[in-house]
């Protein structure tokens, strides 16, 4: 029998909470095990309750978010984090994600998003909704004179998230230079090049520039 994903709300407004759980209900692998209103005894509640999966607020009561993230970090994460924020600052992001989140969206995407990072988290993934994605993409690629800034191609057998990391490699950005760029670890970046070498049948990195290039990605 599948183990259900134990998840936990913290959020400083009940109806959020309430909004969440609702939705959450309806699906048979997920379990709400706990909330908070406020992130004092989040580290604890969550150690106690056995979380899989924390989705929480930064804006919180007593200790925030960015607090409680701290925390984690210096204690050791008893589960995965999921940050769902108002909040849309870059800079506040990178710092979250680089204490250890695994998650960042925005409240206004949360209806349609918070199913699909739960998914992702649970998989082992690190997970962005696409306003925060594009927010960081676009960046630091706004000024680069090699990127095409045409429409994205359509059907593309890659996921958007492969397709940012293609055009990276191909305008030579190392696996390092990419995980700090899009605020995911350096393993996470390579777990993407090998899928996008499986699915494009490549055998380099040359192989990758030329479908850049192809597809109007890139720049000559």
């Amino acid at each position: 029998m599948k183990t259900k994903v134990r998840i936990h709300l913290a959020d400083d407004h009940q109806i959020l909470i309430d909004g969440i759980s609702t939705l959450l209900q309806t699906i048979p692998d997920y379990e709400v095990v706990g909330y908070s209103l406020s992130g004092a005894t989040i580290y604890d509640d969550v150690t106690n309750n056995k979380t899989d999966i924390l989705i929480l607020d930064i804006s919180m009561p007593e200790k925030d978010g960015f607090e409680v993230i701290k925390e984690f970090a210096e204690k050791g994460f008893p589960c995965k984090v999921i940050i769902l924020s108002s909040y849309d600052d870059l800079k506040l992001i990178k710092e979250i994600m680089k204490l250890g989140a695994s998650g960042y969206l925005t409240k206004q995407c949360a209806g349609e998003n918070i199913v699909e990072a739960i998914e992702a988290v649970s998989a082992g993934e690190e997970y962005f909704c696409q306003y925060v994605r594009e927010k960081i993409f676009n960046s630091f690629t706004k000024n680069n004179p090699k990127l095409n800034k045409s429409e994205p191609i359509k059907n593309s057998i890659l996921t958007e998230r492969e397709l940012e990391i293609i055009i990276l490699i191909s305008l030579e950005y190392s696996g390092k230079e990419i995980s700090e760029q899009l605020f995911i670890s350096v393993n996470t970046v390579e777990t993407h090049r090998k899928n996008i070498m499986k699915k494009l049948d490549a055998k380099n990195t040359i192989s990758l520039v030329k479908y850049a290039l192809k597809n109007n990605l890139i720049k000559q």
